[in-house]
C-alpha cells in the first residue's frame, strides 16, 4: 500500500463507479443485486448536491481501489450530524491491505458527526470485525423499510 488518497467521485467518475458498484452490488456484502437505475439515481444526486448524498473514490497512486457513499442527516438520538456509511467497497485485490482503517482515519478527520453509521451483512465476518475495531456497535433495533411503487 503507497498511501490512500481519498477524492470526491467527479463526473469523469462516472463507469468507474458504476462498474465498480456492480462489482459490490454482485457480492457477499450485500443481500442483493439492485438494478442499475439505482446506480444511475445515486450518481446523479451525487453530481447535484452534496446535500445528503456524497460519494468518494479510494485511490492507491493512480489504481482506484475501491469508494464510499455517506449519507448525511440529523439523528435526535445523539442530537447532532449522523453520517450514515451507505457503502464502504474495496475491490477484491486491494482487500485486508488496510484500506478500510485508513478509510475510517480519513472519515473521523475529515466528517465530523455526532455519530458514524453502518449497515453490515451478518456473513461479512471480515468488514464486521474492522468495524468493531473502529468502535462500531450493533445497535438493538431491527430495520424496517416501505418502498413507494415506482
Amino acid at each position: 500500500m503507497e498511501k490512500l488518497f481519498i477524492r470526491k467521485i467527479t463526473s469523469d467518475d462516472k463507469q468507474l463507479f458504476f462498474d465498480m458498484s456492480e462489482e459490490f452490488y454482485n457480492s457477499s456484502a450485500v443481500l442483493h443485486p439492485i438494478n442499475v437505475s439505482c446506480h444511475a439515481a445515486a450518481f446523479e444526486e451525487m453530481m447535484r448536491s452534496e446535500d445528503y448524498i456524497r460519494g468518494f473514490i479510494l485511490c492507491d497512486g493512480e489504481n482506484a481501489v475501491g469508494y464510499a457513499i455517506l449519507n448525511i442527516m440529523f439523528c435526535r438520538e445523539v442530537g447532532g450530524k449522523t453520517v450514515w456509511i451507505e457503502e464502504l467497497y474495496i475491490r477484491d485485490a486491494y482487500r485486508g491491505k488496510g484500506y478500510g482503517s485508513e478509510f475510517f482515519k480519513w472519515l473521523k478527520e475529515n466528517e465530523p458527526a455526532a455519530r458514524f453509521r453502518l449497515e453490515a451483512e451478518p456473513s461479512n465476518f471480515k468488514a464486521i470485525k474492522l468495524y468493531e475495531k473502529w468502535g462500531f456497535c450493533v445497535l438493538p433495533y431491527s430495520q424496517m423499510v416501505l418502498d413507494s411503487d415506482k
